[in-house]
């Protein structure tokens, strides 16, 4: 998407694509008189495209100039603009292109009670540290003053649609190009809840394709459409790319498509099911005989070593340096863990197999106290300035790992297919790339392990979950403690066969024995309920695949 704005722009020609403006400004300017703000101009694509838009409306230029108002930090880039559109005969000056940071002229337009009919654009992507102290000191207080409590994990668009959303009149429309990150990551949580509370009808229009070349950054169109204080519902459009958005034509918004929007910090992802699949989810939720993986397990990261290419070695390294005494088993990547029971002999065969498989767990002491072997190698990695990476520096001696301890399970981080727990039945721990699971006290390991892989949690895992370009799903250490975990009957479940299922890749297999003990005998779902269940881990798993 377009870069943001810094002392010196960012440009690279990642500009709003003439198709993408289009659709925009269509859909959001729907009267000939309607005031029209674009609060990140650049050089003028969007803007150029809503007083076309303003033009046929009108069957005349005449009065166009007047009705459009842009903002763009970069003076040159305003100038660029005000030339674009005097260059297709409008009316413009200064006063419709206004230089400066947007936060500040959102603060002041909205002191003056300024309003606009269509906010239209494709806001900046910037990191909440990459901000002038300004810039973020001005953005807080925009979210802030909209009931939200922004934190330092926050991005720059995030406040764009806040002050944006703000600047709409009571019947107006937004319509923004924004990463698909607003549909899952939770700093955008209370923005989402925002969103449903200042918008009537809410459509996101989603591409399989990637949008803007060169970038892997999904991105979604927000249409957002107020109609005083009515609250209707949300809706998912999924187009190829945006070559299709040409024949895609402009829906009137009625409530066809529509689902109820749940006035919450959820996810939006679950927004690409239907109404009833929806309302399942919800309805599991609630039930109190489904427990969450927290009432049983923690799950924390793996170990943050600083540098695993240091830190965790492989067997031949580990004799060539005679690091046997100071090292411990680890697991170093998601691939060693073929089933979901890990053994002693399991790290041994990655071991021959010559994988970092070794992690250099040194006694906290002093350099001069540790062997000749080991001090030489500390030095040859400050030779390679590996002690001054950040996860390194800050330690008292940068040589020390810290939180090293064996879990009872590990967890996939990071999901191509479903997610899984691995009994950990070796000594090792591992990097974090993986989670470490703790059981709490009376949890039945086998039991908990194997009633991880059912029907029900692989569903939410999909939406509770996030993913990003490549097609991988995320688990963080939240988001899988809050995974709804069905639990009754759990102890029948063989784990074992379960487990050759799993190494077989039989994974409906394995469904077709816990769902049936889990769902069907322990919770009373119907198979209809479990097939849909089914149906939407499959559905969101095979959309966020196609995205590889």
């Amino acid at each position: 998407m377009k870069l943001a704005p810094t002392d010196q722009k960012l440009r690279g020609g990642y500009y709003t694509p003439q198709p993408i403006a289009r659709f925009l400004c269509e859909w959001a300017i729907h009267d000939q008189a309607a005031r029209v703000l674009e609060p990140s101009c650049g050089d003028g694509n969007v803007l150029l495209e809503a007083a076309v838009v303003l033009s046929g409306l009108a069957r005349s230029k005449d009065g166009v100039g007047d009705l459009i108002t842009g903002i763009e930090l970069d003076e040159k880039e305003a100038a660029s603009c005000i030339k674009r559109l005097r260059g297709r005969d409008l009316s413009v000056s200064r006063k419709n292109v206004l230089v400066g940071d947007f936060f500040e002229h959102c603060r002041d337009l909205c002191a003056k009670g300024a309003r606009f009919d269509a906010v239209v654009g494709n806001p900046p992507f910037i990191r909440y540290q990459n901000f002038s102290e300004n810039q973020r000191r001005v953005a807080i207080e925009i979210m802030e003053a909209a009931g939200l409590r922004p934190n330092r994990l926050m991005n720059s668009w995030a406040p764009f649609l806040v002050g944006s959303t703000r600047l709409l009149s009571d019947y107006g429309r937004l319509a923004m190009v924004i990463p698909a990150e607003l549909l899952q990551v939770n700093y955008a949580a209370e923005t989402r809840r925002f969103l449903s509370e200042s918008y009537s009808r809410i459509t996101l229009v989603t591409f399989r394709r990637l949008v803007f070349e060169g970038i892997q950054q999904e991105v979604v169109l927000l249409l957002g459409e107020k109609n005083g204080t009515e609250r209707i519902g949300i809706r998912t459009i999924e187009l190829g790319g945006i070559d299709e958005l040409g024949a895609y034509e402009h829906a009137d918004f009625s409530s066809e498509g529509l689902k109820p929007i749940d006035h919450s910090t959820e996810k939006w992802t679950q927004y690409f099911l239907t109404t009833e699949e929806i309302l399942l989810l919800r309805r599991i939720k609630k039930d109190q005989r489904v427990k969450r993986v927290s009432d049983l397990a923690e799950v924390d990261v793996g170990i943050v070593t600083g540098l695993n290419e240091f830190f965790v070695v492989n067997q031949d390294k580990m004799r060539e340096l005679a690091l046997r005494s100071h090292t411990l088993p680890i697991v170093s990547r998601s691939p060693q863990l073929a089933g979901i029971v890990y053994s002693r002999s399991d790290w041994r065969a990655n071991a021959e197999d010559n994988l970092p498989a070794f992690l250099l767990d040194l006694p906290d002491v002093p350099l001069q106290r540790l062997s000749a072997s080991v001090r030489k190698y500390i030095v040859e990695g400050e030779s390679r300035g590996h002690h001054e990476g950040y996860k390194c520096r800050i330690r008292k001696r940068w040589y020390i790992v810290p939180s090293v301890w064996s879990p009872d399970a590990f967890m996939l981080r990071q999901v191509h297919c479903y997610p899984r727990v691995i009994l950990n039945k070796s000594s090792a721990t591992c990097t974090d790339t993986i989670h470490r699971v703790r059981f709490r006290s009376g949890t039945p390991r086998e039991a908990f392990t194997a009633a991880f892989l059912n029907s029900m949690t692989f569903a939410f895992s999909e939406v509770m979950g996030r993913s990003y370009g490549g097609g991988v799903l995320e688990l963080e250490p939240r988001e899988a403690e809050a995974l709804p975990i069905p639990f009754g009957g759990a102890d029948k479940l063989e784990l074992k066969r379960i487990n050759d299922l799993v190494l077989a890749g039989d994974i409906e297999g394995v469904l077709n024995l816990t769902d049936a003990v889990l769902l069907q005998a322990g919770l009373g779902l119907s198979r209809r309920e479990i097939k849909m269940l089914h149906g939407i881990w499959v559905k969101l798993r095979d959309r966020r695949n196609s995205r590889r």
